[in-house]
């Protein structure tokens, strides 16, 4: 288990770290001057060469890259371009928005697909598989912007059950759950149907298995053998595709965000790009690229501990 751990940990920090050499390369071939955009046409020669020197784009392109890593690897971000904030203040003042509205995508997607998907696979070949498969794909292929439109239409402005925009009064619990609901349900309500395709096709191959024929041959209820030994087999590629679900829906909360106006790294980018502010950009998709590549090992750490098969391949 320690092999590994130690393999996955280090293909994480590689994928972080060309990650970094991507976004600087992409930050590098926008067009247009940051300084210029960010002071507006009437700044001076003066004030544009002052602000290029305060971010960094005097210096050779080389140099700013490897300024660039070794500030990053020093948790230093940098500064906005027009206030003078720290970088990493203002990521870290919207992020918690984003993870509650990203965690709460995840239970809306997993308390619906995986019994779905049981639902399917004990009912394999009837009608009720066959409208699970319908709907399962209708909600994949429906983008999740449209869900958060029509989740506003109609449940904030016509049946007026929520509220349509904001984050919930500060401090106030209850308000700020209650915010959550819609732009939640638009960022998860997508996988809800890859999770009840995969669930589906895993426990159909789990109940064949001879364990689950043994567990019939001695009598125990049916039910009991799908939630108690065939669903914690049938679950291990859930825990993977959930890994790879929190990278698609941290893109999904850019447009919850904006739909509903909460706070979130998804509007702060979007904000961000607008106004050319290239260090809340590079800054925001770093954290967010650390925070996916953490949730990705860590699903491959919890594979490896619920299967010892992955972890004696590394071996």
């Amino acid at each position: 288990m320690l092999t590994y751990t130690a393999r996955r940990l280090g293909l994480g920090v590689a994928i972080i770290l060309v990650a970094m050499a991507i976004l600087f390369s992409m930050i590098y071939l926008i067009p247009g001057d940051p300084a210029s955009v960010a002071l507006g046409p009437k700044a001076t020669p003066e004030m544009i060469a002052h602000l290029r020197e305060r971010m960094g784009l005097d210096q050779p392109v080389w140099r700013q890259f490897v300024n660039f890593v070794g500030s990053t690897l020093r948790g230093d971000l940098g500064e906005e371009a027009l206030s003078g904030r720290p970088v990493l203040t203002v990521v870290m003042e919207q992020l918690p928005f984003t993870l509650a509205l990203v965690f709460c995508g995840i239970l809306w997607s997993v308390a619906l697909g995986v019994p779905l998907g049981c639902i399917a696979a004990v009912r394999r070949g009837g009608f009720v598989d066959r409208v699970i498969g319908v709907l399962s794909v209708a909600v994949i292929a429906v983008p999740s912007f449209v869900i958060a439109i029509y989740a506003l239409l109609i449940f904030a402005v016509r049946l007026q059950w929520l509220p349509a925009i904001g984050a919930g009064e500060p401090g106030s619990i209850a308000s700020q759950l209650k915010h959550l609901i819609l732009p939640s349900l638009a960022v998860g309500l997508g996988w809800v149907g890859y999770i009840a395709r995969m669930v589906r096709a895993s426990m159909l191959e789990t109940l064949e298995a001879g364990h689950i024929r043994t567990a019939r041959a001695f009598g125990l209820p049916e039910r009991w053998i799908v939630y108690t030994y065939a669903l914690r087999i049938a679950i291990l590629p859930t825990v993977t595709l959930l890994g790879v679900g929190i990278g698609h829906m941290l893109s999904s909360s850019v447009f919850a965000e904006i739909v509903f106006a909460r706070p979130g790294i998804g509007k702060l980018v979007y904000e961000a790009i607008s106004t050319r502010n290239y260090p809340v950009v590079t800054g925001a998709v770093l954290v967010t690229t650390t925070f996916f590549v953490f949730v990705n090992v860590l699903a491959d750490l919890v594979i490896g501990l619920l299967d010892p098969r992955v972890r004696a391949s590394f071996n």
